[in-house]
């Protein structure tokens, strides 16, 4: 029978008192240093995670490179792991640029993203040097060329929308005809036509995406057939995509075999000696972290709630994408229990972190861990209700330090005027 523990980062334990140990740090000796809520990332398991992307990109095709998708988890110490390992990272936003330079990327490993960058993030492209910027439309190559000084020039690739629609929530699916990101290959041709007479823009290639939490590795197949018809170029970015496990029934690809996938259409339709770019988010990074909550109260009615001292504004993935989690109550992990409705503290009847779970006796007091919180959980933290924002915590070998603080009342109040 599949348990909690099948979900936590890889190398995760428990030890004799029954208590989870994560990258060798029990997690309740985690929540007393730190509090609760707390996310809890297995450094050893990101790194891991980054090179075996890396290793199994390199060995199928010489010429490529792994670029992190940050918006997975903005976070600069997950950044900095990732550069660390050899990785580019792909930013799609300001805040995500500044937070990718103080990890101390090499600004030409840098892909700018965005269907919306104002003028500021394309200064901010052309003052840092960043190497990529894909172009989602007209208005992207009007910015560049304002903010480019003279003489200057920048690589740029053109995102086309693939008509591919992979099987996944409609939040998150950006392959299809009508997505907001990207261009028709119509389109598209236009805008190279334009790039190429440009004297201050050098077309580099294409780049195309077609979606998050993909569970089958036909779709991204079919992306590189699609842009494949738009012609030769020296760069080829195929986006990422791959799914999560974040429950015993999910059973997404592993990363060799969407490798194999990706690659073995590059060769069917791509030119040989082309660069190929992948931006993995989601699958780098939601298994090598947990969330760790303190239960508040726990009240019997029509069901059974069990409510934690977070929810959404911790962990928004529930209320915006339906996303399934997993929890179970530490120091009796995988104990037979009732049928509970964890629930956050937040006035909201949306806020509900994992219905119909599992606990095995809930009571005041007790710990529960969220497996699979490494992606987009501390991307989309919030203030609901005053909140504040979580720690992040990284756990190595036995040893855990804080890379993110908790929020005070007076960062609260910090930007009233």
């Amino acid at each position: 029978m599949p348990g909690v523990h099948d979900l936590l980062p890889a190398g995760s334990t428990t030890d004799a008192d029954a208590m989870t140990l994560v990258a060798g740090c029990r997690l309740d000796d985690v929540a007393a240093e730190v509090g609760t809520p707390v996310l809890v990332v297995s450094e050893d398991a990101l790194r891991a995670r980054a090179r075996e992307y890396a290793d199994g990109l390199t060995a199928r095709w010489p010429r490529s490179r792994v670029v992190f998708a940050s918006k997975a988890f903005p976070c600069t110490a997950v950044q900095r792991v990732m550069v660390e390992e050899g990785l580019g990272l792909d930013v799609a936003g300001g805040g995500e640029i500044v937070t990718a330079l103080r990890a101390g990327v090499d600004p030409a490993r840098v892909v700018l993203h965005g269907n919306a960058k104002d003028d500021e993030e394309i200064a901010m492209a052309v003052e840092h040097g960043l190497g990529l910027v894909v172009v989602d439309g007209a208005d992207d190559l009007d910015r560049l060329e304002a903010a480019l000084p003279a003489g200057a020039t920048q690589d740029v690739l053109v995102r086309v929308i693939p008509g591919v629609e992979a099987d996944t929530h409609a939040s998150v699916l950006t392959g299809h005809a009508g997505s907001k990101f990207g261009l028709s290959p119509e389109r598209a041709r236009e805008l190279i036509a334009r790039i190429e007479r440009s004297p201050s823009l050098r077309m580099r290639g294409v780049h195309a995406h077609v979606g998050s939490q993909i569970m089958q590795v036909e779709p991204f197949a079919e992306s590189v057939a699609a842009i494949a018809a738009l012609g030769q170029f020296p760069v080829y970015d195929l986006g990422g995509g791959l799914g999560a496990r974040y429950t015993w029934a999910d059973r997404p690809p592993s990363v060799a075999t969407y490798l194999d996938a990706l690659v073995g259409a590059a060769r069917a339709h791509l030119p040989a000696e082309a660069e190929l770019i992948i931006e993995p988010g989601r699958s780098m990074v939601a298994a090598a972290a947990c969330t760790v909550y303190r239960v508040v109260t726990v009240k019997r009615e029509a069901r059974t709630f069990v409510a934690v001292d977070g929810g959404m504004g911790d962990n928004l993935e529930v209320a915006l994408f339906e996303q399934r989690f997993e929890a179970g109550m530490l120091g009796r992990l995988d104990a037979p229990g009732e049928d509970c409705d964890l629930v956050g503290r937040h006035c909201e009847s949306g806020d509900v972190l994992v219905p119909g779970v599992p606990l095995a006796d809930p009571r005041v007091g007790d710990l529960v861990v969220v497996p699979a919180t490494g992606a987009y959980c501390f991307t989309m933290s919030n203030n609901y209700n005053g909140s504040r924002r979580i720690p992040v915590v990284f756990a190595s070998g036995g040893d855990w330090r804080t890379v993110v603080r908790r929020e005070t009342w007076d960062d609260l109040l910090a930007r009233d005027v």
